[in-house]
């Protein structure tokens, strides 16, 4: 397998890590008197190319002496300054990729009866590139209108076609690593998960204008996810007066049955809908600038078909089938306005509203090995509604300097979990039925103060941030006959989360060298209160005071190379469901349960990087390594006594993750380029002990456990005359290591095309995902007294068609 990586890497190299190619930086600056330091209005500035001299800009100094120029490219420049009477002066200046502003240190002209010789100085611009597919510093720009094949899904779909990210178990992987911090518009939110990942298969793509990754987070973002960032940013627009888009997608998957079900149970679902309508309006008018989001997407999906066969140490075979027919409706609506107050304050006032409804119908047949048995039934109903409120105030003053800013903001964050769960048991002679009910009402408040100073070679950015986190849980648990969970295991539980932080990050550059050096320090407060009464755990918690550092050095060899190292260190901490004291059935006979005793894994990451481009392509390639102390992992055990499976979360000691990732983008013709991305790293788990208190105490015990693994995603863009645009992506997911076991190789195939009609206002697309419906997961576990076997056939499968207007 490790050879077929290899070759398919070596042929197609890997995709396009597009290193932020600057556009529209700002300079500004103040021109002053030497002698007197009066300010010097109405003073000449005009930009040249330095190469040929060519006029690029210019501009006159204000009552203050001061000037501004804007949409300035990346280059190398002449700056000249003049005024009657006093004598020119000419500064050289270079236009970096690092920042978007620029404040010329002050300039000082000499009266023109002075003999001396004016200075050549030179400054130093820095910029950013705002859209298309990019990457800074830090972090890596995609377009979600791009992502054709995707069009019209959630999210999480969305991100499947993004070089870098694989998705495994409704997770998104950086690099093979799923602890990934998920951002909306660069805010923590309980639609995607404190710290953590949740709800990215329900949220609809249409609210999304794009989406950045962040591998090597800087100080100013929070410590949490040792894979890195993804930032979602939502859809906005600023044009004055009335404009908006409207969208409508329908599509169907589970196009065929793609295996039939064990014998009396009820059908999977097929030719499952999806409708997603969608809307944007935003007016704009003097200083106020008044934006609106909402989109509802409803689906019915096969979410999960899986075929175990489970081995006991005993001999004793047990084959089953969980198949999960799901119903989702996801309304996501956000509004808000935008004020400017005066040129240099404003006020951004929003809010947004989510609500999740799930349902979810399964069924889980259990037989002997050979089938002749039906051994017992298992059919429940999961009915949830997750309910979001957020309001959020940002405040910016804008100093008289160019890019000198001062942020203020405030986020509320309200997320209510409401759970019924109803589990019918039938055995030969006997019917039961389990009954929970689950409230959990969360409350997050964050406040947050940013700076940033430009300075003559970078920038300063500090700041400091606050959030008070409160999760208060009840459970009522109402057992039914035969039922195998205690019967204690209703009751309530409250997590508290308390951190307080402060950060630094200076950023320099010049013609040959790049450097970014941070630090964070935050304190964690964490307290977990359970009732007295439960029969295993006790409140628990923890606190700590650490530093997260980070450091970038870059060199430029020449135009076409440039060389880069990363290191930082981050954190994952328990997210509150990893420590959730009430059991939940994952299946019949497998129990999840949290572990209040959970303690965070620390990870320090380092990357070498080398970038080459050329006229009409990139080629990116970074080696990286990752060590985690305290991993957290799931275990899975068997009580004594018992054929139930136990999975519990544990911190099993220490971990690695190397790799190599290369990323290739080639632009063919004007009609044809395509971007191929691959990674192959080693994922290697140390040998591990670790004591399971749930239900009773047991302990456990593995071997280390390694393996070479990676993927290939190749993405193939045509772009026709008429607005008419296409897109085919190919991914290949090599098999890899998983808690206790493996999971195998997996491939897959999409498709899109869209034309664009009505003079451009109008759009018209089709997509279908998995065309070849090969994506199937295949898993293998070795447990403590058992092992299993599983082949997940849910739906892969999907075809959409889709329209929007502009106006």
């Amino acid at each position: 397998m490790l050879k077929k990586i290899v070759f398919l890497l070596l042929i197609f190299v890997s995709v396009s890590f597009i290193k932020a190619q600057v556009s529209n930086v700002t300079v500004s600056g103040i021109v002053k008197d030497k002698l007197d330091k009066k300010n010097l209005a109405y003073s000449n500035i005009v930009l040249k190319k330095a190469s040929d001299e060519t006029f690029v800009a210019g501009t006159i100094t204000n009552e203050e002496g001061r000037f501004s120029l804007e949409g300035i490219k990346p280059d190398n420049y002449h700056l000249e300054i003049s005024i009657s009477g006093y004598n020119s002066q000419n500064q050289n200046l270079f236009i970096g990729s690092l920042s978007g502003f620029i404040e010329v240190p002050i300039i000082e002209l000499e009266n023109s009866s002075s003999t001396k010789e004016t200075k050549i100085e030179e400054v130093i611009l820095t910029s950013s590139k705002k859209n298309e597919i990019s990457s800074q510093m830090d972090k890596k720009t995609y377009s979600v209108a791009d992502n054709i094949s995707q069009s019209g899904g959630s999210i999480l779909q969305s991100m499947q076609n993004l070089p870098g990210v694989t998705v495994q178990d409704g997770k998104v992987q950086l690099r093979g690593n799923d602890k990934v911090t998920v951002l909306i518009d660069g805010k923590q939110t309980a639609l995607t998960g404190f710290g953590s990942q949740t709800g990215l298969d329900n949220i609809p793509a249409s609210s999304i204008e794009k989406i950045e990754i962040i591998n090597n987070p800087s100080s100013k973002y929070d410590a949490n996810g040792n894979a890195g960032i993804i930032n979602i940013i939502m859809k906005k627009s600023t044009k004055n007066g009335w404009n908006g888009k409207v969208g409508f997608t329908y599509g169907t998957g589970a196009l065929w049955v793609r295996k039939e079900n064990l014998p009396t149970i009820r059908p999977q679902y097929t030719f499952t809908p999806k409708i997603n309508p969608s809307l944007s309006l935003n007016y704009r008018k003097n200083k106020v600038n008044l934006f609106l989001q909402a989109d509802n997407l409803y689906t019915q999906t096969l979410n999960k078909n899986e075929f175990v066969t489970r081995t006991y140490d005993d001999g004793s075979i047990i084959k089953s089938q969980l198949k999960r027919n799901r119903n989702t409706n996801f309304l996501t609506t956000k509004a808000g306005l935008d004020w400017n107050i005066d040129s240099q304050n404003s006020l951004t006032v929003s809010g947004m509203y989510g609500s999740e409804k799930i349902i979810d119908h399964g069924d889980q047949p259990f037989f002997n090995g050979d089938f002749s048995q039906r051994l017992r039934l298992w059919q429940f109903l999961e009915d949830e509604l997750k309910t979001t409120i957020m309001g959020t105030a940002n405040y910016q003053h804008k100093f008289k300097e160019a890019g000198h800013l001062l942020n203020v903001g405030f986020n509320y964050t309200f997320h209510r979990e409401d759970e019924k769960y109803f589990y019918d048991n039938y055995l030969p002679v006997s019917t039961g039925t389990d009954a929970f009910k689950l409230l959990s009402d969360e409350q997050v408040y964050d406040f947050n103060v940013d700076y940033i100073k430009p300075f003559k070679y970078g920038r300063l950015e500090t700041g400091i941030k606050l959030r008070n986190r409160n999760i208060p849980t009840n459970m009522n648990f109402i057992p039914g006959t035969n039922s195998v969970l205690d019967v204690n295991a209703g009751g309530w539980a409250t997590y508290k989360e308390l951190i307080p932080a402060v950060y630094t990050n200076y950023i320099f550059e010049t013609p040959k060298w790049e450097a970014e050096l941070g630090i964070r320090l935050e304190y964690v407060k964490i307290q977990y209160d359970v009732n007295p009464n439960h029969p295993t755990y006790k409140s628990d918690g923890y606190n700590y005071t650490q530093p997260f550092p980070n450091m970038r050095l870059a060199y430029k060899l020449n135009d076409r190379n440039k060389f880069s190292i990363f290191y930082n260190r981050r954190v994952d901490r328990p997210n509150e469901v990893d420590i959730r004291i009430f059991p939940k059935y994952d299946d019949a006979e497998i129990i999840k349960v949290g572990n209040p005793g959970l303690r965070p894994q620390f990870t320090n990451s380092i990357e070498l990087g080398h970038k080459y481009n050329w006229d009409n392509g990139y080629l990116y390639s970074a080696f990286y390594h990752r060590f985690v102390k305290g991993t957290i992992t799931r275990i899975s055990s068997i009580v004594p006594g018992s054929t139930l499976v136990y999975a519990v979360f544990q911190n099993a000691g220490k971990s690695y993750n190397s790799g190599l990732e290369m990323i290739l983008n080639q632009k063919i013709s004007k009609v044809y380029s395509f971007n191929i991305n691959g990674n192959i790293y080693r994922n290697q788990i140390n040998a591990f002990s670790v004591t399971n208190l749930y239900p009773t105490p047991n302990s456990f015990s593995a071997e280390i456990q390694k393996a070479i693994s990676g993927n290939v995603k190749l993405n193939n863009i045509f772009k026709f005359e008429n607005g008419f645009n296409a897109q085919f992506t190919a991914v290949y997911l090599a098999p890899d290591i998983i808690p206790q076991g493996k999971i195998g190789s997996r491939f897959s195939v999409d498709i899109g095309v869209k034309k664009s009609i009505q003079n451009g206002k109008g759009e018209l697309f089709f997509n279908a995902t998995d065309l070849l419906n090969t994506m199937i997961v295949k898993k293998q576990i070795q447990g403590m007294g058992f092992r299993y076997t599983s082949d997940d056939y849910y739906e892969t499968q999907v075809i959409r068609l889709g329209y929007s207007y502009k106006f």
